[in-house]
């Protein structure tokens, strides 16, 4: 679908060319993963994506938005901006790897936005498990990180008891957003950070390191130790030796430092005592900003 692609006149920063995401998909060849479909406005690209998986769309297959009016985020929070404003993309993933290890896809995902942003000359890191963030305090002067994106895997379920399904990745980054549009002042956008990103390119690269990643992790049959990944997280995971408060689903909160990643992704803090828990699930905040 056309989103005002015109070549011949300077494009405004929240103008989809899509010409701009041809050339991006022409250059990166078969690494561009999959079939992508760009449209105008959708409530959420997870619900369109999990519909075009259930008509049989295959491994790659992405939905891009250029405005999203009920888009989520992890725990239930609502993810908006204004239309042209950031990079709204799901991307359908069949994992061949055992289903046990599938833990691994929302930070395996989460690794494939830092490093395609990496592509477009923005430094972000992982807030465990997978928020997209810039080392430092808030806008406000308050503890960081500064929030650039989240992420969101839905599982589909398949029709077979032996179908382990397919999974479905939402992606929000922040890309054109200014001060005044900011939901909170622990967010920002690559403008605010002073780096001018094209959303056309950037979801070309997010799509080609998410194929390389995947690639890896499944030739290891979703050994997250043995394929690298794991240690390739733990190199972009800000959260490690972070003081953090985290709070889990039964409403409790844990204080400690995080201490490690385990080989099944999860989070290790461990207290003042030195006693060590094991966080699956839960809500990360950093006591303090580096």
């Amino acid at each position: 679908m056309e989103l005002g692609d015109n070549v011949h006149r300077p494009l405004d920063g929240r103008e989809w060319s899509d010409a701009l995401l041809r050339q991006a998909l022409d250059r990166a060849g078969s690494e561009g993963f999959g079939p992508v479909v760009v449209i105008e406005s959708t409530g959420s690209t997870n619900a369109d994506a999990i519909n075009q998986v259930r008509e049989g769309a295959p491994e790659g297959f992405a939905v891009i938005a250029n405005e999203q009016t009920q888009g989520r985020g992890r725990l239930e929070r609502v993810w908006v901006s204004p239309p042209g404003a950031g990079l709204a993309m799901s991307v359908v993933l069949r994992p061949t790897a055992p289903l046990a290890t599938w833990g691994w896809l929302p930070l395996i995902a989460g690794m494939a936005v830092v490093a395609g942003l990496g592509e477009q000359g923005v430094e972000s890191r992982l807030k465990w498990p997978n928020d997209i963030v810039i080392a430092g305090p808030s806008r406000d002067g308050g503890p960081g990180p500064r929030k650039l994106g989240g992420l969101l895997l839905e599982r589909v379920v398949g029709e077979h008891p032996a179908d382990s399904g397919a999974a479905v990745v939402g992606i929000g980054i922040n890309v054109d957003l200014r001060e005044d549009e900011l939901p909170v002042p622990t967010a920002t956008s690559t403008f605010l950070e002073g780096v001018a990103v094209r959303r056309e390119p950037l979801a070309v690269d997010v799509l080609g390191h998410l194929r390389l990643l995947l690639m890896s992790w499944q030739q290891a049959e979703g050994d997250a130790e043995l394929s690298g990944v794991a240690s390739t997280y733990r190199e972009v995971c800000l959260t490690l030796g972070e003081q953090v408060r985290v709070t889990r689903p039964p409403g409790d909160d844990l204080l400690g430092v995080a201490s490690a990643i385990d080989s099944a992704g999860r989070l290790i803090v461990t207290d003042g005592d030195g006693l060590s828990t094991t966080v699956a699930a839960g809500d990360v905040h950093h006591v303090r900003s580096r």
